[in-house]
């Protein structure tokens, strides 16, 4: 399948140390967009300081990639995706709590 013909899907993932056990919550309009950041961590450019020096000490095999949950758009053109994605990133947050020492 090319590139502008994949449909993007809204959701919610969470990267998770296994060493450590802290986690990392986040949301984005395009699930695929995950890996981008198993690519920013490996080369050393992700925006979480915290993060990314977990991962430089453990290194990659110490963290799993998990996308918790994808969003059911509305078919409505008047549909709040920013607002309806960050619902759905709080449910999240709050059920993982990835916060304090638990979180990055």
């Amino acid at each position: 399948m090319k590139y502008q013909e994949q449909k993007t899907q809204a959701g919610v993932y969470h990267i998770k140390n296994k060493r450590n056990q802290l986690s990392f919550v986040d949301s984005t309009r395009n699930i695929n967009t995950i890996q981008r950041q198993r690519f920013m961590l490996e080369h050393h450019t992700h925006p979480n300081k915290s993060l990314q020096a977990d991962w430089d000490k453990f290194g990659a095999d110490a963290f799993a990639f998990e996308v918790l949950e994808i969003l059911e758009k509305e078919p409505d053109e008047y549909y709040d995706l920013k607002g309806s994605l960050k619902k759905l990133k709080e449910k999240w947050v709050q059920q993982l709590q990835p916060v304090g020492h638990t979180g990055y």
